[in-house]
């Protein structure tokens, strides 16, 4: 079993925390935050987690041997090389970094210092996604031509914190929130991006935003691309892929809907599970232990690149409000 810490004990951190309660794969038996206060500990408590306010408690305890980040965005390059370098595993929530540059920095630092990385990419594992790679990878759809993807939530509204609502965290409206998800997507699909143009369009800005991005993309191998998140809207996802035989569409955690030539249509709906709690289990078995070899995380660094390399490119489009190149 691998012994974690978990950075940030927010929302979102409590939630990563708690779905591996019991697992047989990783545990997380420290927890960092900056508010150690008695909601704090009680969780913590129930979690059986000891509590510390510095992340290089974290790196110099001996008995960790990974870190979860789940910290404001800004933080996670700097924080995956320093925990490279301290020699613990590193799940970073996503999105892994803000920036090509700082992707490239963070990937390099966990291969040098010969650490697993992983990020947090929880769609990767939902039923829907892995029926509809499968059918992707078995050519049943033909050549593929084209791909489109939306996902919104109403996470905006129910789960404010301060640091969300700053510029440079949350760039181009739900990109870090629901865009990436989509981004991680097609690049799997699809493959390392050349140009992308991209919009916001915001009735409301501050606490509680209401806005709208929109994102066409050119792959390199030719496949085009398009993709919308809405901000404080009810929870939807969708992935399509189109090929010159078939088109395959995800729809919400588990449905699938396969359309073929000639009007025939199948849909399979899939067995709920816990994503969360996957993408931790894939990140502990992606550890070489000494009774164990490593399985390689579903997530290549250099897709983790590719992701970063197009999400900087939609932020510097959104902003410049032009066609941009992907690095």
């Amino acid at each position: 079993m691998i012994n974690a810490a978990i950075i940030g004990l927010g929302w979102w951190g409590k939630n990563l925390a708690k779905s591996v309660q019991g697992n047989t794969e990783i545990r997380f038996s420290l927890g960092v935050t900056k508010e150690i206060d008695p909601a704090t500990l009680e969780f913590a408590n129930i979690q059986g987690m000891q509590l510390a306010s510095e992340f290089e408690d974290a790196l110099q305890d001996k008995s960790i041997q990974a870190v979860v980040l789940a910290t404001p965005h800004t933080l996670h390059a700097e924080q995956i090389i320093a925990a490279a370098k301290a020699g613990k595993h590193v799940f970073c929530e996503k999105p892994l970094a803000l920036t090509h540059e700082d992707a490239q920095q963070a990937i390099a630092a966990c291969q040098e210092n010969g650490v697993t990385l992983a990020v947090g990419q929880n769609k990767r594992f939902w039923p829907s996604m892995v029926k509809l790679r499968e059918i992707v990878q078995s050519k049943a759809l033909g050549e593929i031509l084209h791909v489109e993807g939306h996902y919104s939530n109403e996470h905006s509204t129910k789960f404010f914190s301060q640091w969300r609502d700053l510029p440079e965290e949350s760039p181009a409206g739900g990109l870090t929130g629901t865009g990436i998800h989509i981004i991680d997507a097609f690049v799997n699909i699809a493959g390392p991006a050349q140009e992308v143009t991209a919009m916001v369009s915001s009735m409301r800005t501050g606490k509680d935003p209401r806005d709208a991005t929109s994102v066409s993309v050119r792959f390199k191998n030719g496949i085009s691309g398009y993709f919308a998140m809405v901000r404080a809207t009810p929870i939807f996802w969708r992935v399509h892929v189109f090929g010159d035989e078939a088109s395959v569409e995800a729809l919400g955690e588990n449905e699938v809907v396969v359309r073929f030539r000639g009007g025939r249509t199948e849909r399979f709906i899939n067995p709920a599970m816990d994503s969360v709690c996957a993408e931790l289990e894939a990140f502990a078995k992606a550890i070489p232990t000494p009774d164990r070899a490593a399985i390689p995380y579903p997530i290549s660094p250099k897709e983790m690149g590719h992701a970063i390399s197009l999400f900087e490119a939609i932020v510097t489009s959104v902003n410049s409000q032009k066609m941009v190149a992907v690095k």
